[in-house]
Formats: C-alpha cells, structure tokens, sequence
C-alpha cells in the first residue's frame, strides 16, 4: 500500500510525483470535482420541481448548495474512490487559496475515505522537493472558514447570474448573461467610453525654447517650454475639463495662436536671465515583488501577454516547478528567498549595489493574505533565466519574474533632480517665464536589473535622464531658438487590460486571482473588444449597463460589489454567517431591497428604450439602437407612403468595428446615405445591356445585375462581393463587370480539366475539379495564368483534415506549447492552431488583425476544455461491445444507489480530515 496524493492538474502531479517516490501514488484532480448544475440536462430530478430547483440552491433553507459530479468526471471520480480504497493515507494537496480549499473539502466529501484512514491537508507555496517534502511533513486540517467563503463567492455568483441573465434576454437580447463582478467591470469600460464620447477638445498654444548656456558648459544646448507670463501660469492640457472648458478662471493664461506667435516675436531680441536653480536629491526605491495583479498589469505592458496568457504560462511554470505560486495579493518573502535574491545581487552586480539589510515589504492590499509569498523564482537558490532551459513565452515571463525578485532586494537608485527657470521681457513689456526640468542618475541601484514600464507616455520612467547645464541663478542666456506650438486636449485613455486589472484592484472589486477571467468573459461574450491594446465597450454594453443602472443600481454599484469582498474576507475568517449574508443579499434587510424583490416586481422596463442611444444634440438628432443582428441608425422617413402617411424610417447598420465614441452625426447621416438594401448604379453591362447595381448586403458589399421584369422565374442575377479593395463609393464599371464574370476561366491542365480562378468566403483560390489551392491576394484571380497555375498544382498537397490550404497567415511560437502558430481556413471558418489544439476565431476577430497574443488567448480557452473526444470507428466489432456493457452493469447498478445532488456536510467531513 502507498499514501495517496491528490492535486488539482496532471502536470502538477508528475512533478510531485518525483520528488516524493515510490511510497506515494500521486493523482490529479483534473481541476475541480464537483459544481452546481450548469443546466436543466444536469439538474438532479429530486429537485427539479422544488420553487428554487432551477438555481440548485435551497434559498429557503440556509442556502444549501446541492452539487453533481460532471457526466466527464464520474469515470475519474470512479478512479479515485478505487485509489483511496487501497491507500493507508490521504494527502489533498490542492492549493492554499479560497478555492483550492474547497476542491479539498469537495474531494473529501466525493470520496468518502473508509474509517479509519488518516486524511491531510497538505500545502505548499512552490513545487521544490524541499518544500513538497516539508508538506508532506507538516499537513493540517482542512479550513472550514475558507470553505465557507468560497461556497459564499459561488452561491452568490449563481444567485446574480441564475436572477439577473433571464432580465437580460426579455428586455434586451436572448442568451446574454450578467454576472456579479463580470457585469461591474463592464459598467467601467463603458462608463469611460461615455466620458470619450461627452469629450469636447479644446487647443491651446504655449512656446517651446532651445536656450544657449554659453561655451564652457556641457551640455550648451538645452530644452524648455513656455512656464508663466506676468507670473500667471500658462494652461496646459490638465488645466482644462472634460468638454474643453478651462478650469478655475482667471488662474491660468489660455494662449491663443496669435498669442503665442506675438509673445514669440516679442521676446525675439531680448536678453535671459537665471531667475532660480532649484535642485533637490532624486531617490527611487526597489518595486516590490510581484503578485498577481502587478504581474499581469507588467506581462501586458513589457511582453504584450493578455491577463490570461500571462496566468496561463505562468500556470506552467509553478507546476513545472520554476515560480511559487502565482495566485496572491502577497508581497512578502521568505527567508530562504530573500537570501537567495542577495547572492544573486552580490555574483551578478557587486557588493556595492546590496544594502546593508534584506528589504521587506508589507502589502498595501486590503485583507491580502499574507501566508502566501509574493510570485518568485522557486527554490533556495535562484536558477538565472539561462539556466532555465526554458524558451519562448515562459523564458519572457520567467526572467521577468526574476529580474523584478532580484531588483527588489538591491539599493535605491540615487541622483539629482533640477529646475531652472529663466525669464525675459517682452517688446511689449510682457515678463515671460520659461521652465527646463533635468534629472541625473549618480548610481542607478536597482534599475540596473529592473525599470517598471508605465502606463502615461507623457510621464518619465524612473531611469530616464535629461541632463542641464550647471547654471547659477543670475546668469546670462540667449535663446537659439522660440518655437510657438500648438495642442490638443485629448479624451480619458481606454482601459487596456493592464489598466483595468489595476482599476479593478484599486476600488478594490473581485480578488486577483479572477481578474484573468472576468476580462476574458466580457470579452468572450460580446460586451467588450479589443482595438489594439484598447478595450472598446459595443452598443450592446450600453443597453446591458443601462438596464442594469436604472434596475438594479445597488448590484452594479461600485461601492456594493467592493463591500461584498470585505463580507467574503469576514466570512473566511469565521466573522460571520454565510446564511446571514446571502439572506440579506436575496431577500434584503431593513432598507435594503434584495435581489428576490427586483426580479420578481421588475415595473414597466421599456426594451426599446433600453436599446436606443441618442446621437447628438437635441435640436440634430440620430438614434442609436441596439437590434437583434447589431446596432444600426435609424433616421426619419426618406418619403411618405402612398396615402400621404410617413413611410418607414429609415435605418442603417453600423459597423461592428466602430467605437461608440466615433460615431457621430456626421457619420451617422451617411451611413444613412447608403443603407443596407439602398442600391448604387454602377453602369449598364457591355454585352448585355443590363443595368449594374451596388449595394450593401449583410454579408457585405457586392455588385448585381437587375434582371428585366419579364425575365423567366427561374432565372438568377450574376452578383459578385467586392473585393477589399474595392468601396460601394469607388467600385467601376470595369471592375464590376470583371467580378459579375466570375469563376474566370484560367486554362485547361493537361489531361483536360479546366482551371479556375474564383473568389471564396474563405479568400481567392483556385480549382481544378475538386482540387483546391488558396492564392495569395484577391488580384491575383484576374492575373494568374495557365503556367503559373500550373505551378501551384506541381506542387505537392499535404493530406489530411485542414491541410488543404496553405496557412492564411503565421504568427510566431505559442506562449505554451512553444510551437509555431498559423492561422488556417477550415470547413467552418478560419481558426488558429499551434498543431495539437484548433481554436475557430471567434465573430470579432479576424484574419488581418489578429496577434499571437489572441491567438495565445483562444488557444488556451480551448486547452482548458482537454482533447476532442474521437467518434466511434465504423465496423467495430460488436462482440467486444458487449462485454464491455456486461462489465459495467454492476457499476451501474453501485451509481443508482448514489444521489447525484449532495447536500453539504462540512462539519462532518471536516471531522473525518
């Protein structure tokens, strides 16, 4: 017999497994055992008639979750409850956080040990041998706190999204969702989208200066910009508000163009002075180590990783035995690490960069949990990144751990910062001020190993230097040159993901550890998309937010969803009740409405109001709405129908890709011009005389002819798509007629099979018979000849599922697999593959704008659902069929006699561990 370890993932358990031996058989959970029932399909039939049946949670009694086992689990589970039956010892070895506690009280409570059986709850920050065997030696019990709360988090999540959702489908869209912090961090992307869109720009104007110190100075040349004129400010871009209007009248001097061109003439042949040099010492100290939320906001800014790739590959590293544990909101080390993280500093930087004491650091994270460490290299003893043996994605974002861990315990960086100030008067008697900021770096201390990347591009990183002459206050300089410049104020930033992790944490809403996956869900489900780095809220984010402001303000209030993370801590550390605060959130107390009450009495919610956005002002209006098939204007009637009533408005589909703040009257008004259906004619074909039309259609632009009203029923219009190229506004005649004549006749192969060139939903490609070949750009159908055809075809065909074409387009290494990635078209559409997983492109996506950072992204979505399942090959045998079925009817029979839901029973497992 051996002792049984069980952790949460494969790659875990066969690191584990070799550092503990024969005497331990190591098994992994495969992530967690058992949930609430996810649909009707999995719903228990013992509860499915019970008033709360369709939430899986008792609400009128305590709110006692019932569970099941997932229908892919139970052959697993089966595996398991055989190896607990012949093992002397249980070790639930999943990891020291929230949840990683509840996957060890779920594993318990599945498994039922036999009486008797010692069960441990062994933990461990990072997967070394010295810190697996440590654990092995010093287990505890299972926290039942720990539990509690994170059964909290998951009631209240399916309470939110079970009640809130099916609001959504009637009064907005079918098959939207809401969830508890998914729907909050949805509101702050679109509520910095509607500050974009009140933006007003407002210019103003200021001088910039090339001074000359004189000979002898080093450097003689240098910068400044216009400070003050009469001692009145001169207003920069922070100076003005939100609709361009100047903040605080009177306290700073808006210059206007003409301004700024006669100051600039007017100080043309006056003499400078030094009117003060004021210079103070410059200190930067080590950036603590990292956690989650400061890796992924600094993986996003150095590497260009999304908050999923980076927990992703950051995921492979700790299993792999490379990091401690990269889920915590800790920034303390251990005594082992910071000794290791100083002889790294001595060996590689010398004595001098070392203060004199290790350096500790406390975490500004309300309620962090300070049993875990910060995110480190793992090990008494760092491993450089060369030494790693690692490559790709998880060398980038290793050597980026180690730099910052090793950073963190060297010296402050020291220097000096100056600020001249030099003035000179006017023609006209005006007393100007100009201003030069320097700033030089006498030892650099940590930032030889580690500078922090930021957010602002107008700010300075910490190294950055700009060196001024060593000037003293009354001396004389001229002015080599005085440039007037112009500005404009520019809208509130988006959020990229880094910036919205960051915001998230800072109002102190979810926990770092799902901030990866709420980015991922909004993304995933519509609300929000990427354009660049940027996110971008769609119309639909609108609508969904608004019903969620006016219907349910307290469970999209920044402030509430903040607060129910203070409950959950409160609850973790055995404060207070988890029935107590559930019934308050669904039922209400005293002044609070809960969640039961809006659901049930929702008052009259207008859907079309819901959905309509207007577009400009009053007096020059536009509406936006959110329809079922996307959003799209809707303008006044074009002319009124045949008994004098208005006709039907007229409407226009808006591009997917159009951020709402973009979307002007202007704009608006021409799409209107040419709406979907609204035809274009382009010109009367040559041969046949008949009339050419574009029009936008919804699977875009094509050109048609229209066919004579005597034409035969069975007859069809020629139509062709434009190609990319191509704009309803810009195509030709020529350039119609050429694609109403396709498939183009290429030529004819030897053995007489015609060839032609043709344009696809997929791109332009050729065909002989059934034998396709993808070419490489949409010009090529009308140049391509025979022999360069026939080129093609010489060369030989990879077989296959999907190996029909050439990849649309190559990316780079995945971040994980460490393979190349390509895009390829498929039966189904394009997808991205690294050659083991396929992941189809979702509707956002596309061929030309995708990186191999979303490819990473869908990528991993598609790793975390495991390998397809293969079907059944055809003419298998039957007999071995049968004996199969007669092996597991008694196991059948052992499943009937077991409930599929279970009711909770903490306290009793908790005693068993």
């Amino acid at each position: 017999m051996a002792k049984l370890v069980i952790v949460e993932s494969p790659a875990k358990a066969r690191t584990i497994g070799g550092y503990l031996g024969k005497d331990y058989v190591v098994e992994s959970s495969i992530g967690h055992i058992r949930d609430l029932p996810n649909n009707a399909a999995d719903t228990p039939a013992k509860i499915k008639d019970k008033p709360w049946g369709r939430l899986a949670v008792d609400v009128d009694n305590g709110f006692e979750p019932y569970y099941v086992v997932p229908r892919d689990k139970k052959s697993h589970i089966a595996k398991l409850k055989k190896l607990v039956k012949e093992a002397d010892a249980l070790y639930l070895a999943t990891d020291e956080d929230r949840e990683g506690e509840a996957i060890a009280w779920h594993l318990l409570d599945e498994l039922k040990p036999p009486k008797g059986l010692p069960v441990h709850r062994m933990v461990f920050h990072e997967i070394t041998k010295a810190a697996i065997l440590a654990a092995v030696e010093n287990p505890r019990e299972i926290n039942d706190d720990l539990v509690e709360a994170q059964e909290a988090r998951r009631i209240l999540d399916r309470l939110y999204g079970y009640e809130v959702s099916p609001v959504l489908w009637k009064k907005v869209m079918s098959g939207l969702s809401a969830g508890r912090v998914q729907s909050v961090a949805t509101r702050l992307v679109v509520d910095k989208e509607r500050e974009r869109m009140k933006f007003r720009v407002a210019s103003y104007w200021d001088i910039d200066a090339t001074f000359d110190a004189g000979t002898g100075h080093d450097p003689r040349m240098f910068p400044a910009k216009l400070y003050s004129v009469d001692a009145v400010r001169v207003a920069r871009g922070s100076d003005f508000d939100n609709t361009g209007v100047p903040k605080g009248k009177g306290e700073r001097v808006h210059l206007s163009r003409a301004d700024a061109e006669s100051l600039a003439s007017g100080l043309s042949d006056t003499t400078y002075d030094v009117r003060s040099v004021e210079s103070k010492p410059y200190r930067r100290s080590p950036y603590a180590p990292f956690r989650t939320t400061t890796l992924q906001q600094e993986a996003s800014r150095k590497l260009g990783m999304s908050a999923s790739v980076t927990m992703s590959v950051a995921q492979r590293l700790y299993e792999n035995g490379f990091i401690t544990y990269m889920r915590t909101d800790s920034t303390t080390l251990s005594g082992g690490a910071v000794g290791a993280a100083r002889d790294q500093v001595r060996e590689l930087y010398g004595a001098e960069y070392l203060p004199d004491a290790p350096r500790t650091y406390a975490s500004k994270v309300k309620n962090a949990q300070e049993a875990h460490e910060a995110i480190r290299p793992a090990g008494e003893s760092f491993r450089t990144p060369a030494q790693t043996g690692l490559s790709g994605e998880q060398f980038r974002l290793y050597e980026l751990i180690w730099m910052r861990t090793v950073a963190s315990q060297m010296k402050d960086a020291v220097g000096n910062s100056v600020t001249i100030r030099i003035g000179g008067a006017a023609a006209d008697g005006r007393d100007a001020v100009f201003s030069s900021s320097g700033r030089t770096i006498t030892f650099h201390g940590f930032l030889k190993a580690y500078v922090e990347d930021i957010d602002d591009a107008s700010k300075r990183k910490d190294d950055a230097e700009a060196r001024l002459p060593n000037l003293t206050q009354g001396a004389a300089v001229s002015a080599a040159t005085l440039s007037p410049e112009g500005h404009e104020t520019k809208p509130p930033s988006r959020y990229t993901e880094a910036t919205l992790i960051k915001e998230l944490e800072d109002r102190e809403i979810g926990r770092p550890s799902t901030y990866a996956s709420i980015i991922g869900t909004i993304l995933n489900r519509g609300y929000v998309y990427k354009k660049g780095t940027a996110l971008v809220p769609a119309w639909l984010a609108f609508s969904v937010v608004r019903l969620l402001e006016e219907h349910f303000p307290r469970q999209v209030s920044y402030e509430f969803t903040a607060s129910m993370e203070d409950v959950l801590d409160e609850i973790a550390g055995g404060r207070k009740d988890r029935a107590t605060e559930l019934g308050e959130f669904y039922y209400g107390a005293g002044d609070v409405v809960g969640l039961k009450t809006l659901v049930t009495d929702l008052g009259d919610i207008d859907a079309k109001e819901m959905a309509t956005f207007p577009i400009g002002t009053p007096e020059d209006q536009i509406n936006l709405r959110v329809g079922r098939y996307g959003p799209y204007v809707e303008g006044p009637p074009s002319e009124e129908g045949p008994d004098g009533e208005a006709g039907a408005p007229v409407r226009a589909n808006v591009p997917d890709d159009l951020p709402p703040d973009e979307l002007t009257v202007a704009l608006a008004r021409e799409l209107l011009a040419n709406p979907a259906g609204e035809e274009q004619v382009v010109g009367n074909h040559p041969d046949t005389g008949l009339q050419i039309v574009a029009k936008n259609g919804r699977f875009g632009p094509y050109v048609t002819e229209l066919l004579p009203e005597d034409a035969p029923k069975s007859a069809k219009p020629r139509t062709g798509s434009l190609f990319k190229s191509m704009t309803l506004d810009t195509v030709s005649l020529e350039e119609a007629v050429k694609l109403l004549d396709l498939p183009r006749v290429v030529g004819t192969d030897e053995d007489g099979t015609e060839i032609t060139a043709q344009n696809g939903r997929y791109g332009p490609y050729l065909k002989k018979g059934t034998d396709s070949r993808s070419l490489t750009s949409e010009d090529q159908i009308f140049d391509i000849t025979l022999d360069q055809a026939k080129a093609i075809y010489a060369q030989p065909k990879a077989r296959g599922r999907g190996a029909a074409t050439p990849p649309l387009k190559e990316l780079g290494n995945d971040p994980v697999s460490g393979q190349p990635v390509v895009v390829k078209a498929g039966r189904f559409g394009e997808y991205v593959t690294d050659g083991e997983y396929n992941a189809t492109l979702r509707k956002d996506d596309s061929v030309e704008a995708i990186t191999l950072e979303r490819a990473a992204e869908l990528l991993a979505e598609r790793r975390e659902r495991g390998p397809a399942k293969k079907a059944a090959k055809k003419g298998a045998k039957k007999a071995p069929a049968k004996k199969t079925a007669a092996k597991k009817s008694p196991a059948k029979k052992t499943a009937a006699k077991k409930t599929a839901a279970k009711k909770t029973t903490k306290k009793a497992a908790a005693k068993k561990s």
